[in-house]
């Protein structure tokens, strides 16, 4: 059980509702088709969450292998702190890249376990396509030859990953069916996942840049193309929104997902803040911004900077989803 704990921990759990929400929110979207089936339902959600821990550890896996523990205590004599939180157990010795292999593999047996099991009541072809599509996208997002995340494209992947990929495999496995309604959530979804990752890329990249790590931020370089990508990201899944209430494909109960605006008004506020190097209030996160866990032990550790703006980027997609599962629960009792 502590090695079970160890591993969840490490894996990056608290990035999980990056997976969990989309997921859960593909699940109660299928809830309106006479094919849902509720135990393949939860089959699925699984096996997205443990691929995706699967995939945060084998992020660090071949991280690991080209940034060394000496090269990140370079990075902290230089002031950048937040890569230091990435994989201490490597670093202190806890485990070593061989502990490592094998939980990556273990993660991805066990899911793979779990879609055969899907595949086998479903008898779906897509489910395979999308779930090698995945497994491709998440090996090769730091594994060469691709490489992804050090080729600027990390971001596209991840976008296309947990959003549109995630969302339909789900959609599939919960009521064998596919339809324009999930489609047109699942593409905000998408581009809100990339805002998560955008957002950590953009407030870091001095630390890649040393990491000889190439994000879609350091592709657009300068602090006034970043800043109109976070307007893109933060924005446009709410344009997207509107324009398919509009084109019909959404209720228009889909339009309190405006509700979540100010969050993205404040997170784009923040990172102009950040590119003008002007310090914003870290002792107290505003209620509004939503739940920003351990935040004493942040500040302590001096990455509030950092955390504050990620966990607001979580948040918006965590609040997003949440908003529209509600949606989707009305829609199925009472329309």
């Amino acid at each position: 059980m502590n090695k079970i704990v160890f591993w969840f921990r490490n894996a990056r759990n608290v990035s999980l509702v990056q997976s969990f929400m989309p997921s859960v929110l593909a699940v109660f979207i299928a809830m309106q088709n006479d094919g849902f089936n509720i135990l393949l339902a939860i089959l699925a959600v699984l096996g997205v969450m443990l691929v995706h821990l699967a995939m945060n550890l084998a992020d660090d896996y071949f991280d690991y292998r080209v940034n060394t523990s000496s090269s990140r205590k370079e990075l902290n004599r230089h002031g950048i702190r937040a890569r230091l939180v990435k994989y201490p157990y490597l670093t202190n010795g806890n485990a070593d890249l061989k502990d490592l292999k094998s939980v990556i593999i273990t993660l991805l047996c066990i899911a793979a376990l779990l879609g055969g099991v899907i595949y086998f009541f479903r008898q779906d072809w897509r489910i395979i396509l999308i779930a090698l599509t995945a497994l491709f996208f998440g090996i090769f997002y730091s594994a060469p030859p691709f490489k992804f995340s050090y080729r600027g494209l990390g971001e596209l992947v991840i976008g296309i990953m947990f959003g549109p990929l995630l969302m339909t495999g789900i959609y599939i496995a919960s009521c064998a069916s596919m339809d324009n309604t999930i489609m047109a959530a699942s593409l905000p979804v998408g581009l809100l996942v990339i805002n998560i990752v955008f957002t950590h890329s953009y407030i870091d990249m001095k630390a890649d840049e040393a990491d000889n790590k190439m994000t879609f931020a350091r592709l657009l370089k300068t602090n006034k193309a970043n800043l109109t990508a976070c307007y893109i990201f933060n924005f446009l899944p709410f344009v997207l929104i509107v324009a398919g209430v509009i084109a019909g494909y959404l209720h228009c109960l889909y339009l309190f997902t405006l509700l979540v605006l100010p969050r993205c008004v404040w997170l784009v506020w923040s990172l102009h803040k950040f590119a003008s190097k002007k310090e914003i209030d870290l002792d107290k996160p505003a209620w509004y911004l939503g739940r920003m866990e351990n935040w004493e032990n942040i500040k302590k550790e001096n990455v509030g900077w950092f955390m504050i703006r990620w966990y607001c980027a979580r948040n918006i997609i965590s609040a997003f989803c949440t908003i529209i599962i509600i949606i989707n629960i009305i829609l199925f009792l009472w329309l």
